[in-house]
């Protein structure tokens, strides 16, 4: 992360998003259980470890100077965030599951931040976000990785198992984060993956 007064990337494209980080060890649990799982559906496309973030907003490509981003974010106050890491599910459902994701329980000062940011960056001509924030985090995908699938495209059976697999276990709890702080992310594509950078931090008080 870019420290306290040290130069950042100027008028470059750049790929950015906002997001709450898990912690080690909230990681660490996901990790495991996912260990577990690969095996059922191993030609389901797995997000790798370093990608899970709480997402609160999508910016997208950013032409202009990310100081303007920056300065947007840093108007955002609201409470910290205290939130639980259980449970899963699939999109759009287990009968017909394209995406196997773990299931996030907040107190109510995450949905008013994600409105916030929200607002914050649509005063600098970001689009709105046109639904409800539902937070959650992928695991894997399956296919194009759409919710809805193309008219050709069908389930990978092996995420049909996964799925079957899923509803005989018990309910996963991976432990609670208090979310003090959210951070604007840099994401750089590589042929091995996205490459994530913290730009910068923002308290929550």
């Amino acid at each position: 992360m870019l420290a306290s007064g040290s130069p950042l990337p100027d008028t470059v494209v750049m790929r950015l998003f906002v997001a709450l980080d898990i912690p080690d060890a909230v990681r660490q649990a996901i990790v495991d259980y996912v260990h577990e799982l690969r095996r059922d559906a191993p030609d389901a496309k797995w997000v790798r470890d370093e990608s899970y973030h709480i997402t609160l907003k999508f910016i997208g490509e950013w032409r202009r100077d990310v100081r303007e981003v920056i300065d947007a974010l840093q108007t955002v106050e609201t409470s910290p965030v205290t939130l639980a890491m259980r449970g899963n599910g699939f999109f759009p459902s287990a009968r017909s599951p394209r995406v196997f994701w773990i299931g996030i329980e907040a107190d109510a000062n995450l949905v008013p931040l994600a409105h916030k940011v929200d607002e914050a960056c649509s005063t600098l001509g970001i689009e709105r976000e046109s639904r409800a924030f539902s937070p959650h985090l992928t695991l894997a995908r399956s296919g194009s990785g759409s919710p809805r699938p193309r008219k050709d495209e069908r389930t990978v059976p092996s995420m049909k198992c996964l799925a079957e697999r899923i509803a005989a276990m018990p309910t996963p709890e991976f432990g609670t984060i208090h979310a003090t702080e959210f951070f604007l992310y840099e994401s750089k594509l590589s042929p091995n993956g996205a490459k994530y950078t913290k730009l910068k931090s923002f308290r929550l008080s």
